[in-house]
């Protein structure tokens, strides 16, 4: 445990309470029958205890990573520092207005709300700033395998582009400027907050939902190099991922896809398309996505000659 902690401590801690939360918000569903646009009062909370530990271990493996081979670690570490403290207050805020059974995104009901909602606005601008920072040092860090170069650097950009994707839900709609009621923002496009949405991750069935894209964002520096683990253990049996070079070819292509998903996902959300409802324009643009990754795939793992080392 000592040696985790030593990733970078700052994000460790809150990632670790964070976690710790989980189970308190689970429990919390079951005992608070309040319910917030349709949803149990403590689910939001739980849902963001998860992502934040996620994102504050991730980060701070990597952090650790840049540091261990001797990265541009000046200021990096006071980044994260800002990042772990930024999303605390997040996660504080969210957690105080769930408790008083409100909104704790978009919420100028009272200069209370305001209040909060502008300092997590803050706090979120923060931690996206921070994470550039350290996200910067991790390109240039020179001696990782080829594959786990591209894994790291496209999921932290992607990551990024992800967190920045929520900005977008921060505008208000055109209802809420011709009858403004206290809320000025959605996540919902076409529709208000609310209303059916998939289990779990609460994402409309009716409408566009931006946390969507946002989810997808975020989470590609977990999938990308869990996807280059299958690859590195895939190696020892399957002769031509032993190649480093088609390894990297195959993440580039993971990431070119991923990129394209996101992509695809954000002009949906913002046509105001369900997820579950893609229209025949999205079934094409995903058609012709998954044929250029199966192509780039097949292309990556193609015949290659052996890599001749020195005196051979």
């Amino acid at each position: 445990m000592r040696n985790i902690l030593a990733w970078h401590r700052p994000l460790m801690v809150v990632g670790l309470v964070c976690a710790a939360a989980v189970p308190l918000g689970l429990l919390g569903t079951l005992v608070d029958p309040r319910e917030v646009l349709g949803s149990p009062v403590w689910l939001k909370p739980t849902k963001f205890a998860v992502s934040i530990a996620i994102f504050c271990l991730t980060w701070a493996w990597l952090y650790d990573q840049l540091r261990s081979r001797r990265g541009r670690t000046r200021g990096a570490f006071l980044a994260g520092t800002v990042a772990a403290a930024a999303l605390a207050v997040e996660m504080v805020v969210i957690a105080v207005q769930a408790g008083r059974g409100t909104t704790s995104h978009f919420n100028y009901t009272s200069p209370l709300d305001a209040g909060l909602w502008a300092t997590m606005g803050i706090s979120i601008v923060l931690a996206w700033l921070a994470t550039s920072w350290v996200a910067a040092g991790l390109f240039a860090v020179r001696d990782l395998d080829p594959a786990r170069t591209v894994a790291i650097r496209a999921g932290a950009v992607l990551a990024l582009v992800g967190m920045a994707l929520g900005f977008l839900m921060t505008s208000p709609t055109p209802d809420q400027l011709a009858d403004f009621r206290g809320i000025a923002g959605a996540h919902t496009v076409g529709l208000p907050d609310g209303g059916p949405g998939l289990p779990l991750v609460g994402w409309s069935t009716l409408g566009g939902d931006l946390r969507v894209p946002h989810f997808v964002g975020m989470h590609a520096l977990q999938l990308l190099p869990l996807l280059l683990i299958v690859f590195e253990l895939a190696a020892g049996r399957v002769t031509r991922l032993a190649d480093p070079r088609v390894r990297r070819d195959l993440m580039t292509t993971a990431a070119a896809g991923y990129t394209g998903v996101l992509a695809l996902l954000t002009w949906q959300a913002l046509r105001g398309q369900p997820l579950v409802e893609p229209d025949t324009p999205t079934v094409a643009a995903a058609g012709v996505l998954t044929v250029l990754v199966v192509a780039g795939g097949v292309v990556a793992l193609r015949e290659r000659r052996p890599v001749l080392t020195p005196g051979r």
